[in-house]
Order: structure tokens, then sequence, then C-alpha cells
């Protein structure tokens, strides 16, 4: 079997999705692979991509990289969610919160008991029963706490990060080749298959030295410049649910204290996105072309940022959607080069992450067997999917006609798989999730309500609680929350005392 074992690992491309690759791979494998990684100064990343989800503490923790260190070196904030502007409708306002709702009794999740309480005018809206959709808004925020009663909601904060894409690849970059791995500055000019199977043999850089590998990692962004360029993969297209096509970004000065959540605010032919950083502020347009032209998109852009813009809107176009496979032949496709999801639900980091896991829990021999690989790209088109049904979620249940745009995303043909989701919670607030998925039943509920979709019923042995027992529950649970919320620091001032970054100047 030692004869069979790979050995050297050829990582294309460098970015997020790169260093994420080379910093899991050396750490995990240890020292008896070479990993190499080629990445060309003249080639942008696209790094837009600066609000995550709770799942990257996990691969931190992995690398053994402390959290604090982290967001300094990246100029990071912390998150507790998402709010969501004018979605639902012109003037409606929602946060999808990381972390539970509430507290569950026995079998039944809170949000059952909160649907008859809200019937009977005893509930109020179902934020105000999360620690962290209450704390986002009055700009607090704090870690776990370790020195209060077990239950508290104090020792069960869940919270992501928001922070400069650049500077976390830079600091990954670090990380992995103080472990071994190794850089190559340099462009590839042509890709080599073997004869026989058609697995990658080498790549060529146009310096015209040639590297051969066993496993070949492709981070090359859009242009999959070995799972498609070299190996024809294909590519599913899901822009029939998912419009938005283009998108601009664009950083402006930072005003006033970082917010600890990341806005998303619907417009005209899209939605627009706002990211606190500690030194600046990252904003960006996610549109329709066939709805917004590129010129009203930057204008809409600019009009609505905080700040003074620091630089001219940055223009990327994609087309929504997954690889056929992830992972071809001896090629594994991660991050932009295996698909695109916009972000909407800050899952492009995420996906990396997974993909990665997923890589190494499915490991393979050199001859890269078809039965793991099989396995792996069907893990990854479910993945890709039930985020794909969340995202159209987002589009889909609004009340909006203002725009042809929203005319055409309400009225659109969804997956079935997103109908019986959506008709079985409206039915009783009924939602049960996948254990492989990404999104818990606690996002999909969140974003359900939040978008309008309000349950007709609730589960019957709610009515095993009395009426009055259910107003007491309801307003302590609601009491906690606040009392809880009263106690945490501001986000800045936590900010200011652990992880306060250098200052920089534009």
């Amino acid at each position: 079997m030692t004869a069979d074992r790979i050995k050297n690992i050829l990582i294309v491309g460098g970015g997020t999705a790169g260093w994420m690759a080379a910093s899991a791979m050396a750490k995990v494998l240890g020292p008896g692979y070479s990993i190499r990684l080629i990445e060309s100064e003249e080639i942008g990343i696209v790094g837009v991509g600066e609000a995550t989800v709770p799942h990257l503490k996990l691969f931190n923790d992995l690398l053994g990289i402390d959290d604090i260190e982290f967001v300094k070196q990246t100029q990071g904030t912390f998150k507790l969610g998402i709010q969501f502007n004018d979605w639902g409708q012109l003037g409606d306002s929602y946060i999808h919160g990381f972390g539970s709702i509430g507290h569950d009794i026995s079998l039944l999740p809170f949000h059952q008991f909160w649907i008859k309480a809200r019937q009977l005018g005893l509930a109020t809206d179902i934020g105000a029963y999360s620690i962290n959709t209450v704390a986002a808004p009055r700009g607090k925020f704090m870690p776990s706490a370790t020195d209060v009663p077990a239950g508290s909601p104090l020792a069960d904060i869940a919270y992501a990060y928001h922070f400069d894409a650049g500077l976390y690849a830079k600091f990954l970059r670090g990380y992995a080749e103080r472990i071994g791995v190794t850089r190559t500055e340099g462009k590839i000019a042509q890709t080599r298959l073997r004869a026989d199977d058609g697995f990658v043999e080498s790549v060529v850089l146009e310096s015209g030295e040639t590297i051969e590998a066993d496993l070949f990692i492709d981070c090359s962004g859009f242009r999959g410049l070995l799972i498609e360029q070299a190996l024809h993969t294909g590519y599913i297209d899901f822009t029939h649910w998912l419009p938005c096509d283009r998108a601009l970004a664009v950083p402006c000065e930072k005003v006033g204290p970082p917010t600890p959540y990341t806005r998303s605010t619907a417009r005209a032919a899209g939605w627009q996105w706002r990211i606190p950083l500690q030194h600046r502020t990252g904003n960006g347009y996610v549109y329709s072309s066939a709805h917004l032209s590129d010129d009203e998109a930057a204008a809409t852009l600019l009009k609505h940022l905080d700040g003074r813009p620091l630089a001219e809107p940055r223009p990327l176009r994609f087309t929504t959607g997954m690889r056929r496979k992830g992972w071809n032949k001896n090629v594994v496709a991660l991050g932009l080069a295996s698909g695109f999801m916009e972000p909407l639900e800050s899952t492009s980091i995420y996906l990396i992450q997974s993909g990665i896991t997923r890589l190494l829990s499915l490991f393979p021999q050199r001859d890269c067997s078809t039965v793991l690989a099989d396995r792996y790209n069907a893990q990854t088109a479910f993945e890709f999917e039930r985020i794909r049904d969340f995202l159209i979620l987002h589009y889909c249940a609004t009340q909006r006609d203002d725009t042809a745009f929203w005319n055409d995303c309400r009225t659109l043909s969804i997956p079935e798989s997103l109908r019986e989701n959506m008709r079985l919670f409206e039915d009783s607030g009924r939602f049960y999730r996948n254990a492989e998925e990404m999104f818990a039943s606690v996002s999909w509920v969140q974003v359900m309500i939040g978008q309008g979709i309000v349950p007709q019923g609730y589960h019957p042995m709610v009515d095993q609680m009395p009426q009055d027992d259910l107003q007491k529950f309801m307003a302590s649970v609601g009491h906690v929350i606040s009392s809880c919320v009263d106690a945490m620091p501001m986000h800045q001032a936590f900010i200011d005392r652990h992880c306060a970054a250098p200052k920089v100047t534009f």
C-alpha cells in the first residue's frame, strides 16, 4: 500500500481557497507529504467574500489558530447574524441570527410554542427570543462565557467573522509556509494529461519548469484551469432560480463603530451588502444584468454608502451553479473553481472549508478511486443544492411587486425540494433538517418567518401547556434574553480591549 500512497500534492492558485487547502492539508496530513502551491502575483483574486458563518471557527481551531490573533491580523470584526432589509416587503426588517432561539421543551422546538403564543397575542417578534438577534442591533458582542450558570444564553453564543479576505490569505500563507508548504511564483502555460487514463500528469509554467504531482487541487477561480479547461468537467447552471449574475464591490471609509452583523438590503434588481471591518466597510451590489445596467448598479451602490468610497467599484461576473464533478480523476476543485453560490448567506468560504474536510475524510490512494470520488461528488452536489434552495427562499418568498425583477422572483418556478419544505412549514411550522446540510433548522425557521411565511398551525403537543403557563414561559424567555444582552459589552469595546488591529490609513 505504501507504493500506492499519494506523496505529492499540487495546489493551483492561492487566495483564500488555495491557502486554506494548503494549511489544512499540511496540518492534518503531516510531514509525509510534499505540498506545493503555485500562484502568480499578476493574477488578482476575487476576494469579495469578507463575511463568514460560524463554521470557520472550527477550521481555525483545527489549525490551532488563536481567535483573537486571527481577528487582529485580518482587521476583523465579529458577526452574530445577517440583517435583511426590504426583502419580504418594502420596510420589512429581520435578522437571521446564528445560534439557538428560545428554549426547546422535550421534543418540541421553541418556535412551535411561539406560533401558538403569537396567534394568541402573547408573544412578540421571534427575534426577541434569541440572544444574537437582540444583541446585534444593539451593537453588543461577547464570546461564550465560562463563568455563568449552565443553560444561560451567555454560555452559548454562536458567532462568525467579518475580515479582509486578502489579509486572511496572507495570514494563512505565513502559517502554511511555516509548517512546510512550498510556494512557487508563476503562471501555468500548459496542462499535460496522461495518455492511458486522462489523469493530469503535470503542469508546465511559463518559465518552462514542469511540475508533476499525484493529486491536484484546483483553486484557480472561475477559470477552472484544471477541472474545466483541462478535464472539461462541465457546469450545472442555477441561474434559472438565482437570476443575479453580476456584482460590484467597493470599500468605503468606516463611519461609526462596526455593527456585529452583516447587512443585506434588497434593491430594485438585487441586493446590497454592507460588511464592517476595523479599518473600512465593505460594500457591494449583487444584481441581475437582465434587469439593471452596470452604470445604474454603480450609481445605486455609491448612493447608499455610509462613507467616502476608497476605490472605484470593481465588477464581477458570475454564473451561479456548480461543476458536474468537484472531483474528476485526480483533480479536486475548491472555491470558485468548484462553483459559485452568490454571497447572500456568506457561504463561499464555508464551501471551501467543507470541500477540504470532505477530501481529507475521503482521502485517496494514487489511483483516486472512483468510489471515493463518487461519494465526494454526491455529498458536494447535495450541499450545493440545499444551499441553492435556501438562497432561492429569500427571493421567492416575497410580496414585493414594485419592480420587474421582484415580480419575476416572486413568480418563478422553484425546485420541488424547496416547495415541499415551504409547504410543510406553512402548514404547521415543521422543518426537518438533513444532518449533512449546512443550514440548521433555526436558520430556515428564521428566514421563512422573516420572509412572511406564517405557519397556519402548530404541533398538537403544544396544547399540553396551559395558556397561563405559555404566557409565563414566553415572558420568561424574553426577560432572560434581554437581561443577558444588557450584561454584554459593546462590540467596539470588546474589539478595543482584546483584538484591535494596527491603524490603517488610505
